[in-house]
C-alpha cells in the first residue's frame, strides 16, 4: 500500500506534517479528514536504500540519511514496547509518532501497513532487504518462530551498538594520523610549487652546475607548476579505476588476497573477521535460527570474500555430519583459539555462549592492536616528514654553500 507525506490544517488553524498509508491520494485526504484536520498538500514517498554498513543498511532518501545509530535507536524502542505488552503494530505506530526523520517514518509506515495486512514482521522487513541485513531480517524471523521478538530486538540493538562502538574507536584512533598525513602532503606541496620557486630563481641563468638535489627538486617543482591539473586529474582517473576495478569480482578476489597478506594489515583482517564471525553466528544461535543457515548468512559478513568461502565450505561439511570445529581446526583464517572455543561449545552444547566470549576477546584484541599500530604510525609519519623537509633544505642550502665558496 503506498505511503503518503501530508501537511495539513488542524482544528487549530495550525500548519501539521505527517505520514498516511492508503489505496490512493483520494483515500488518503479521506483518512486525515476523518482525523479532524484538513489536507493542503499530499505526496507519494518512496524509501530508497543505497548505502550500506556492515551489519545493517542505511539508506539515503530525498537527501535525508537514515543513521546506523537510528536503526539501533528504533529496535531498541520497538524491543522495549513489545516487552510492556503493546501488539507490534501500535509499537510501530508510535515510532511513528515520535520520529523526525521522513525517511524512517515513511520506512515504519510500510511495515506498520504490511503488519496490519496480516504479514509476519520478518517478511515485511525482507521487502526492505537493502535497509535491513539478512543477520537482522533472519534473527527477527526465529524471534516470531520461538515467541521471543521482544528479547531478538533487544540483541539486535546491543548488536549493533556494540558494533558501532567499536567502529567508532577504531575511527577516533586512525583520525590524527590521517589528519597528520593530508596536512603534510599539502604543505608539501604547496612549499615546491608556490615557496620553492621564488628560492631557486636565483639559480638560474648560472653556469655552475646544480647539486643532483636541487636539480631534482627544481624539476619537481617545475612539473608541478606547469602539468598540476593534468597531473591532479591523473591521479583521480587511477583512483576512479582502482575503486571500479575492486568492485568487480576479480578485483574484489585480489584486494581480499592482498589483504591478507600485506604484513602489517593482515593480523587486524584475520582479527576483524574471527570477531565478525563469532559475534555474528553467537547472535544468531542464541536467537534460534539453524547452524546450517546461520553459517550462510554470516558468510556474507565477515567482510574478505576467501574467508567467506571457508565459512560456505563449512556449512557444506556440517550437512555431511562434520563438526563445526573439525571443518575450521588447520584453517589458516580462523585463530586456534577460536576453533578450540568452538569444539568446547559444541561438546557442552553451549556454543553459542562459547563464540560470544570468544567475540569479546577478539574485539578487545583487535582494538588494543589498531591502538598500538596508530602509535607506531605518528613517530614514523613524523620521520618521514622530517626526511622530505630536510631534503628540500638540503637541497636549496648546497648551491648556496658552493657559491661561498667560489666567492672565497
Amino acid at each position: 500500500m503506498p505511503v503518503y507525506e501530508y501537511t495539513a490544517l488542524n482544528t487549530a488553524g495550525k500548519t501539521i506534517q505527517g505520514i498516511v498509508d492508503a489505496d490512493s491520494p483520494a483515500a488518503a485526504r479521506q483518512k486525515i479528514r476523518s482525523q479532524g484536520n484538513y489536507p493542503v498538500t499530499i505526496e507519494e514517498t518512496a524509501s530508497k536504500a543505497r548505502f550500506s554498513i556492515q551489519g545493517f543498511s542505511v539508506p539515503f532518501f530525498r537527501g535525508t540519511r537514515i543513521r546506523q545509530q537510528d536503526i539501533h535507536l528504533i529496535t531498541r524502542q520497538l524491543a522495549t514496547m513489545l516487552s510492556a505488552g503493546i501488539p507490534l503494530a501500535p509499537a510501530l505506530g508510535s515510532l511513528i509518532e515520535q520520529g523526525e526523520q521522513r525517511a524512517l517514518k515513511t520506512i515504519l509506515a510500510q511495515l506498520r501497513e504490511a503488519v496490519n495486512e496480516g504479514h509476519a514482521f520478518s517478511s515485511a522487513l525482507s521487502n526492505h532487504a537493502r535497509i535491513f541485513s539478512p543477520l537482522y531480517i533472519n534473527m527477527v524471523r526465529a524471534g516470531e518462530a520461538s515467541g521471543t521478538l521482544h528479547l531478538v530486538l533487544e540483541q539486535l540493538a546491543e548488536f549493533g551498538e556494540g558494533q558501532q562502538a567499536l567502529q567508532a574507536r577504531v575511527r577516533a584512533a586512525l583520525l590524527y594520523p590521517v589528519f597528520m598525513a593530508v596536512v603534510g602532503v599539502v604543505v608539501l606541496a604547496f612549499l615546491i610549487t608556490f615557496i620553492l620557486p621564488s628560492i631557486t630563481s636565483v639559480f638560474e641563468g648560472r653556469e655552475q652546475a646544480l647539486p643532483l638535489a636541487t636539480t631534482l627538486l627544481m624539476g619537481l617543482s617545475g612539473l608541478l607548476r606547469s602539468y598540476w591539473l593534468p597531473l591532479l586529474l591523473l591521479v583521480f582517473a587511477c583512483i576512479a579505476g582502482l575503486r571500479h576495478y575492486r568492485h568487480t569480482a576479480e578485483g574484489e578476489r585480489l584486494w581480499h588476497r592482498l589483504q591478507l597478506s600485506l604484513p602489517f594489515i593482515r593480523g587486524l583482517i584475520r582479527k576483524q573477521a574471527a570477531a565478525r564471525f563469532a559475534r555474528s553466528l553467537a547472535s544468531l544461535l542464541h536467537s534460534g535460527v539453524p547452524l546450517v543457515d546461520a553459517l550462510s548468512i554470516v558468510s556474507n559478513l565477515v567482510g574478505n570474500v576467501h574467508i567467506a568461502r571457508t565459512v560456505q565450505d563449512a556449512r557444506l561439511e556440517l550437512e555431511k555430519g562434520q563438526s563445526l570445529a573439525a571443518h575450521f581446526r588447520g584453517k589458516p583464517y580462523f585463530p586456534p583459539m577460536l576453533v578450540q572455543m568452538m569444539a568446547v561449545g559444541e561438546q557442552s552444547g553451549e556454543l553459542d555462549t562459547m563464540l560470544a566470549r570468544a567475540a569479546d576477546s577478539y574485539e578487545r584484541e583487535l582494538e588494543s592492536k589498531i591502538m598500538a599500530l596508530t602509535s607506531m604510525i605518528e613517530p614514523m609519519m613524523i620521520l618521514i616528514m622530517g626526511a622530505a623537509v630536510g631534503f628540500i633544505v638540503v637541497a636549496v642550502l648546497l648551491p648556496i654553500f658552493e657559491m661561498n665558496q667560489l666567492i672565497r
